[in-house]
């Protein structure tokens, strides 16, 4: 028996064509050309069903509430296939990526995230490879993980992160290895692989959170962060410097980070860095952060921080149990303290 692959294609470069506007998705055209692709017609090839959205986004379109969408549309086709791609733009798929892995609970069968930087209707493309490899992976792999597959690499979904907007190799995983790597063969890491309990599959809607990132620089005024920091915001994730160092000396930029966590904001310290961990207690200038409330991120990617935080305040926890639970790995999302 052939394994069956679900594909959900939500947008992205992979399908799109030109206009006098540049690149844009075009509903049918992607079918259009798989079905003329005689590598999917291979018996080596798992069979494969097409779910094309209407409308189809450029990926700097979606929205917490598309991703809802792809995780209900994944959990209702689950039993009927052995796998699933996602089909997705680049520039977000981090973010639905890391989104789906908090989302889908109880996951036994692979989800891969892939897409093109190249669309298929160009002689040269990368969409041909990473749509027929993603298919392969999601059809004949024991993989139970959402996952991206991008430039002939495997990684955990909630650990990417987008580094480059015009390389083909468009994704990276920073702090964790990736889970496959794809050359003459495609090797498995089995040993990294992150298996979850449970064999039904649930699915957490992610709720209406005021939920925002703030990225710190040099001569960042207090009024700047206490603007953001207004009512009804309930989390933010900061991105410091290094190790989770801030200008400690802005005395009015840490009263006003202080008073927000006491009036209950969720605030989570990230590294500005590709890689590398937060450590609060390394410097003074981020012990002052630890003091007024603020917590660790670790080696979360800021993708994985924010979604996670969707996650938390869409399942009713307290204000307390979130900032404990921002320090656990839930699914595989973080390393933890050093």
């Amino acid at each position: 028996m052939r394994k069956r692959v679900y594909i959900a294609y939500t947008g992205g470069t992979i399908g799109m064509t030109p206009s006098e506007e540049g690149y844009v998705p075009r509903p049918g055209y992607l079918k259009e050309q798989m079905e003329k692709m005689l590598e999917l017609k291979s018996g080596l090839m798992p069979q494969y069903t097409i779910n094309e959205y209407d409308p189809l986004l450029d990926s700097s379109n979606m929205t917490p509430q598309q991703w809802v969408v792809i995780a209900r549309d994944i959990a209702r086709n689950y039993h009927e296939y052995d796998g699933f791609v996602v089909l997705h733009g680049t520039d977000t798929m981090a973010y639905t990526a890391s989104a789906l892995s908090f989302m889908l609970e109880g996951l036994q069968k692979p989800v891969i995230f892939t897409g093109s930087q190249i669309p298929i209707c160009e002689i040269r493309n990368d969409a041909r490879d990473n749509l027929i490899t993603a298919i392969l992976i999601a059809g004949n792999f024991d993989i139970p993980e959402v996952c991206l597959y991008f430039g002939d690499r495997l990684f955990r979904g909630n650990r990417t992160v987008k580094v480059n907007a015009d390389r083909l190799d468009a994704f990276d995983s920073p702090n964790f290895p990736p889970l496959g790597t794809v050359g003459v063969d495609i090797k498995i890491n089995t040993h990294l692989i992150n298996r979850a309990p449970g064999k039904e599959i649930v699915v957490h809607d992610f709720g209406d959170h005021s939920i925002s990132a703030l990225r710190l620089f040099p001569g960042i005024s207090a009024q700047v962060v206490e603007n953001i920091l207004h009512p009804p915001l309930k989390g933010l994730v900061l991105e410091t410097y290094g190790l989770g160092n801030i200008p400690d000396q802005n005395k009015e930029l840490i009263k006003v980070l202080e008073r927000a966590c006491q009036q209950g904001v969720v605030i989570v310290a990230c590294t500005q860095c590709l890689r590398g961990t937060v450590d609060l207690g390394a410097y003074k200038t981020g012990s002052v952060l630890e003091k007024i409330g603020v917590i660790s991120g670790y080696d979360m990617t800021t993708e994985a921080a924010l979604t996670k935080m969707y996650y938390l305040f869409s399942r009713g926890y307290s204000v307390e149990e979130i900032r404990r639970l921002m320090q656990v790995n839930i699914r595989g999302e973080l390393t933890g303290p050093i």
